[in-house]
């Protein structure tokens, strides 16, 4: 089976984190990580943010998680942007 990546969007919930999104970002890890890097949030999980965002690889059709965002919903607003931006570029710009 084939590599993919996804950025995974997460709410908090009263039981916890809960998917509410996610986007296919390609097979590439040095494209992947690259639009990862470039998205708002922090690194370390802060309980006042009540989103989150991860990378996602799956690998033999089971999910790893790669990183992790904590964000505000002004950060996720950017970040959509980014996101979109990016795979807009990646899926319609291709040479």
């Amino acid at each position: 089976m084939g590599t993919g990546f996804y950025i995974i969007l997460n709410i908090k919930t009263a039981t916890g984190f809960e998917k509410y999104g996610k986007f296919f970002i390609g097979e590439d890890a040095t494209i992947a990580n690259a639009i990862f890097k470039t998205l708002h949030g922090s690194e370390e999980p802060n309980e006042r943010n009540l989103l989150q965002i991860d990378l996602m690889e799956i690998r033999h059709d089971l999910p790893v998680n790669v990183k992790l965002l904590s964000c505000t919903l002004d950060e996720m607003t950017d970040n959509f942007r980014i996101i979109t931006k990016e795979i807009f570029k990646r899926f319609n710009l291709q040479i």
